[in-house]
């Protein structure tokens, strides 16, 4: 039984008949190893800031650090914010989980520094810090490690044309070598190049099985800090030339050659062709197709992992509606001008956004224009899954679970094996096949909006504007819980509406961190809350956290995608927040609350706890019974309660305010010239209508209206569609058509010298069959050359025929000149 999550402190107020003693801001008791604890005389945890209850040493206990945020690969040099040290020390240790140390220091201004080690993993590291050499560790704060390719390009250095970088000493392909770098981000007078190079070594998928990056040797020393460096690559020493994967590191010269965890600048893992030796370098193509075969063997050795991976959505709007299960791969996107460098022909493609349980793998899926999914089958622009997620899995470090690296040693440089460097491309596509929609069920959706409105998973909608905080969705089967806080609007002239609208909304999962995503205070600023404590996206969009993945596209949106496959988009939509959640199919029959019972029967959606069923006929106050019988209880609340506001309206008070009286939708009574306004702007959008006349005021109705247009346009996204399944060409012939879906049509044509024996199309048929089976391309003259034949040899004859005719008719003309007088 996982335990309340509300902070000690606010469960005795909770509990408390009345307000209670608040713990004493700056009382002398020590943060001091205690962060995040709320209790004793004063408080170290993040709630406490707004609530005035804050030890007095807070900030010198509890670090915050600037940047937060950095490559997992490390070097990245952070100040601690609020903690000034009087004298210069070479005592300054950083320690990461418990395990990574590195070395800090104090500058001239009395800041102390860190710099963040070389991790296999990506998200929230703790660390702590020692002053004494490591004597003792009191201090403690968080560090993000980010994805190397989520990582803003100043943060590394550039490989000019990196393509030529990776192609290096095949045909064609060679001369200089450029890197490039910004000064300012590493103050020093001269710098080292270095080489390092990525391998995962042991007996794949058993516990010997290690991940490691090795320093291999310097490409420069002691050159000027310019920002460039230019070099003619030679080949490797034979001891190095085992690694195809790295990335270039630039320290400062002070260092000594290899040393870790140093303030540096790295470039993108590459592959490694501008290092490989004279034999690569000879027969480059013969090189690369003897790595290619070694590479099948080993995988054909390797577990099956395809089985256990999602199918595909079918179409690209599906995909992209998909977003608790499906996210834009950075390779390839719309949105970015859709630069595909491995998939030409696609627009968009999306990752799964989980790895697979057993084996870690991601699932990958491309599109075209049309939104037509491409397939390996058809075109090596298809899509390919992954033995390595790119994004890893947890609880990472290990192969093949490491974020990006595992993902380029088991399915990017065997790319550039078999499909770059050599012409084998076949042999990869024949083990990284894409996979068909033929059993992909779209999710479920269910949206909240205005003032507030509601839209169950199985279609039912109504209104519920009560003042509280309710349960919006619990799903057993995976301990899933979404909770909202739903408050009045207030007017520019201070007069509170009767309809209220959702200001918070808390989700967990088993026992995932929880995440918080409300308007803050009078602002109407999105703000995001991790476990109570605010987050900043100034540095980042993307965050791993526990049991969950969370993005941050623009500032009045937030997507929350949990383990489950469960997907939450929270938005700013006029005064309120708008809430759509996908669940997959597996949730059916497993959820309560405010969303209804997911089972296609939209007769029981109106449930109450004890299990009694309201009807679908409902009048709007039964509703209104309905939805306060989803009250949060305060032992199970997932809300932040860190203002004294929020304490003694929330708190303190019911879950659902009896007090207030909202405004049902029978009592509403606009004026003549508002119903006219309203019918303009809304048409026959009710939920619109009734906003403009619960607030008076059409831009709230507006929000309403395009927040429900944009649920029916994913509901219309999410549409189920059938699929025939790939169709292949006849042997010795082609096909016309790539699309597999209901209606339409593939049409088959033999090559030269074949004929074609069966039908020459087949369309795909509501049931998920082929109306016709694939053709048979037969040796022997094709159609074409036949016809050719039989109406070459009639022309012939009617030429034949009409020389005869002439002849005959001159031979006539001159038997009657001779006749003539």
């Amino acid at each position: 039984m996982k335990l309340p999550l509300l902070p000690c402190a606010l469960l005795l107020l909770a509990t408390a008949p009345s307000p209670g003693p608040w713990p004493t801001a700056g009382a002398q008791e020590s943060c001091s190893q205690r962060c995040g604890d709320p209790g004793g005389q004063c408080s170290c945890h993040p709630t406490c800031s707004g609530l005035g209850t804050c030890c007095s040493d807070l900030r010198d206990f509890c670090l915050e650090v600037v940047p937060h945020s950095g490559s997992m690969m490390g070097g990245k040099d952070f100040v601690v914010q609020h903690l000034k040290w009087s004298s210069p020390t070479t005592s300054v240790i950083c320690r990461f989980k418990e395990s990574v140390q590195t070395l800090g220091h104090v500058d001239s201004f009395g800041r102390v520094h860190c710099v963040s080690p070389l991790l296999y993993e990506t998200g929230r590291i703790p660390f702590t810090l020692s002053m004494d050499n490591g004597r003792s560790f009191p201090r403690s704060g968080t560090w993000l490690a980010v994805h190397p390719s989520k990582v803003s390009e100043t943060e590394k250095s550039q490989l000019v044309n990196e393509t030529h970088w990776q192609y290096y000493g095949t045909t064609g392909v060679g001369g200089n070598l450029s890197l490039t770098w910004n000064v300012s981000a590493l103050p020093t007078n001269s710098v080292t190049i270095e080489l390092w190079g990525y391998e995962e070594t042991g007996k794949p998928y058993s516990e010997e099985w290690t991940a490691k990056w090795s320093y291999l040797y310097s490409l420069a020393t002691k050159v000027p800090n310019s920002g460039s460096f230019t070099f003619i690559p030679q080949p490797a020493p034979q001891q190095y030339q085992r690694w195809e994967v790295g990335a270039l590191r630039i320290v400062s010269s002070k260092h000594y050659e290899g040393e870790r965890d140093v303030q540096a600048l790295w470039s993108n893992e590459h592959a490694l062709a501008w290092h490989l030796g004279d034999d690569f370098r000879a027969d480059p193509v013969a090189w690369a197709r003897t790595q290619c075969l070694n590479w099948e063997e080993l995988e054909d050795q390797l577990p099956k992992f395809l089985e256990e991976l999602p199918d595909c959505p079918c179409t690209l709007a599906q995909a992209r509606a998909d977003s608790g299960r499906f996210h834009t791969d950075y390779g390839c996107d719309i949105e970015h001008g859709s630069v595909c460098t491995y998939h030409p022909g696609a627009v968009h493609c999306v990752r799964s956004v989980q790895a697979s349980l057993q084996y870690a793998s991601g699932q990958q899926c491309c599109y075209t224009e049309e939104g037509t999914q491409l397939l390996t089958a058809d075109s090596t622009s298809g899509s390919t899954p992954d033995r390595g997620h790119d994004w890893g899995a947890p609880p990472f470090r290990a192969p093949p679970r490491v974020p990006g690296l595992s993902h380029w040693l088991y399915d990017v440089i065997s790319f550039y094996h078999c499909c770059l460097w050599a012409p084998e491309c076949p042999r990869y596509m024949l083990r990284r096949p894409s996979s068909d929609c033929r059993h992909y069920q779209p999710p479920r959706l269910a949206s909240a909006f205005g003032d507030p409105h509601f839209v169950t998973f199985d279609g039912t909608n109504f209104t519920f504007n009560g003042r509280g905080e309710y349960v919006l969705l619990e799903a057993a089967l995976t301990n899933l819980r979404v909770q909202v806080r739903a408050q009045p609007r207030t007017t520019l002239e201070g007069i509170q509406d009767r309809g209220t609208g959702l200001t918070a909304v808390a989700v967990q999962e088993g026992n995932s961190d929880v995440v918080e995503v409300r308007l803050a205070g009078e602002t109407g600023v999105l703000q995001v809350l991790l476990n109570q404590e605010v987050l900043s996206f100034a540095e980042q969009k993307w965050m791993d956290l526990k049991g969950m993945f969370l993005s941050v596209a623009s500032g009045d949106s937030v997507s929350i995608m949990l383990s489950s496959g469960a997907g939450l988009e929270v938005s700013i939509q006029g005064p309120f927040l708008s809430v759509a959640i996908l669940l997959p199919e597996k949730f059916l029959n497993h959820t309560q609350g405010l969303f209804g019972t997911l089972n296609d029967n939209p007769t029981d959606d109106f449930t109450l706890r004890n299990g009694q069923v309201l009807p679908p006929t409902a009048t709007s106050r039964e509703l209104f019974r309905f939805g306060a019988d989803w009250a949060v209880e305060n032992a199970s609340s997932l809300l932040t309660y860190d203002s004294r506001l929020l304490v003694n309206n929330f708190l303190y008070r019911p879950k659902h305010d009896p007090t207030f009286q909202p405004l049902f939708p029978e009592e509403v009574t606009p004026s003549p010239s508002q119903a006219t306004e309203a019918a303009k702007l809304c048409g026959d959008n009710h939920f619109c209508s009734f906003d403009v006349a619960a607030t008076g005021n059409l831009s709230v109705g507006n929000a309403t209206r395009l927040a429900y247009q944009l649920h029916q346009n994913r509901v219309q996204s999410l549409q189920p569609v059938v699929s025939c399944g790939w169709l292949a060409p006849p042997h010795n012939g082609l096909k016309e058509g790539i699309r597999y879906l209901k209606g339409s049509t593939v049409y088959f044509h033999c090559n030269n010298g074949y004929s074609l024996v069966g039908a020459e199309a087949s369309t795909c048929l509501a049931d998920g069959s082929w109306s016709r089976p694939t053709p048979t391309c037969q040796p022997g003259q094709s159609h074409t050359v036949l016809l050719s034949i039989v109406f070459g040899g009639l022309a012939v004859v009617a030429v034949v025929a009409l020389i005869y005719m002439l002849l005959q008719r001159r031979k006539s003309n001159m038997a009657m000149w001779t006749s003539q007088p």
